[in-house]
């Protein structure tokens, strides 16, 4: 099992050496290019989620009334994550406690209780000596928690767990405020949130899986997704040709998909010649978990390579590293690959699918 191991961790090295090589070689021209905010930083935190779905409906307010905001992750962190130890005890301990989630989370966490600029909270980490998110200790700490409320002999869950949850997420990410000056105005969270020039019922999320009927809703099973909200799955080919129009008319797309295979830390993601996405393959990954749901990121951009290859630009969470400063190009072919799901505005869609996308999901 170790020689294994070793085996694949060298290959994965050899193919993220070659890749290096040939970025050395790249260059890019830009198709199209849309407007967003700055490059931030998760750190130590499984927050890209957070950063990348916040970092996306800031770039639908500056497409939408030209302003320019910094949305606290933090607050939504301090919401979702007692949402999600609240839908822990509801299930019985049979869910998961984890620093990851989707891009339903900051809808839902923005639709319930609202948000507030970045300098309304604590900096992340500044009450463990980090000046940026660091969730080395604050998240096991968290997981301790919330999983002894459900003790397995347990009839009902510990008195006031609720309140020694919400102490521990506190104490590393900041309490939220309940009101907040901001360029001269006085806010709430949820009255802040009703000035940004958002519509949370016009947003969407599509998929691309065989598991279940194509043009019907379903519950992408993957262990980050715990809030169970539906995606709508079409064929891939459809699934790509909506995130081209989406760009092509001016909407950047939040990208929720996998990062492990051929991802550069240098800004660069693509995938062998050899290699031609197909439906069945995306299946074949998913079923074998060779493919995961790890990573959410924003698209905002197309171009294409000096062949001609079209990419598209994202905006990442890892600070302003690599040869773009916090920016990759990741390729078409391997978008198509690797996607769980989009995640964007339903105007951005055609008529018909906005149409599809329209009616209720209806559990089976």
């Amino acid at each position: 099992m170790m020689l294994l191991m070793a085996g694949t961790v060298s290959a994965q090295e050899n193919l993220q050496k070659e890749a290096i090589a040939s970025q050395a070689e790249k260059t890019f021209k830009t198709i199209k290019q849309l407007p967003i905010t700055s490059v931030k930083n998760q750190w130590k935190s499984g927050t890209c989620w957070d950063y990348a779905t916040l970092g996306y409906f800031e770039s639908e307010i500056l497409r939408k009334t030209g302003k320019t905001y910094n949305l606290c992750e933090m607050f939504v962190v301090n919401k979702d994550y007692m949402d999600c130890a609240t839908h822990y005890v509801r299930m019985h301990g049979y869910s998961q406690i984890s620093e990851g989630g989707s891009c339903d989370d900051v809808l839902e966490v923005i639709r319930n209780y609202g948000i507030c600029p970045e300098e309304a909270m604590p900096a992340p980490g500044s009450l463990t000596g980090d000046s940026l998110a660091n969730f080395d200790v604050f998240f096991p700490e968290l997981e301790r928690k919330v999983s002894s409320i459900v003790r397995k002999d347990a009839k009902e869950p510990l008195p006031h767990w609720q309140d020694s949850v919400q102490a521990v997420i506190e104490r590393y990410v900041g309490r939220c405020p309940e009101s907040f000056e901001y360029e001269g105005k006085t806010y709430t969270p949820k009255s802040f949130a009703e000035s940004l020039g958002l519509n949370l019922d016009e947003y969407v999320s599509l998929t691309s899986y065989t598991h279940h009927p194509f043009n019907q809703w379903f519950v992408i099973e993957a262990p980050y997704k715990w809030r169970l909200k539906p995606s709508y799955n079409i064929p891939i080919e459809q699934l790509m040709d909506a995130l081209d129009k989406a760009i092509d008319a001016g909407y950047t797309v939040a990208w929720g998909g996998d990062v492990t295979g051929n991802f550069t830390r240098t800004g660069l993601a693509m995938l062998p010649d050899s290699i031609q996405p197909t439906q069945q393959m995306r299946q074949e990954q998913w079923d074998d978990w060779r493919f995961t749901y790890d990573h959410v990121m924003l698209i905002y951009g197309k171009a294409i390579d000096e062949k001609g290859k079209p990419y598209y630009m994202v905006k990442n969470s890892w600070g302003e590293r690599g040869m773009y400063k916090g920016l990759w190009y990741m390729s078409r072919d391997f978008i198509a690959l690797n996607t769980t799901y989009i995640f964007l505005n339903c105007n951005a869609l055609s008529k018909d699918l906005q149409k599809a996308t329209a009616t209720p999901y209806i559990p089976n």
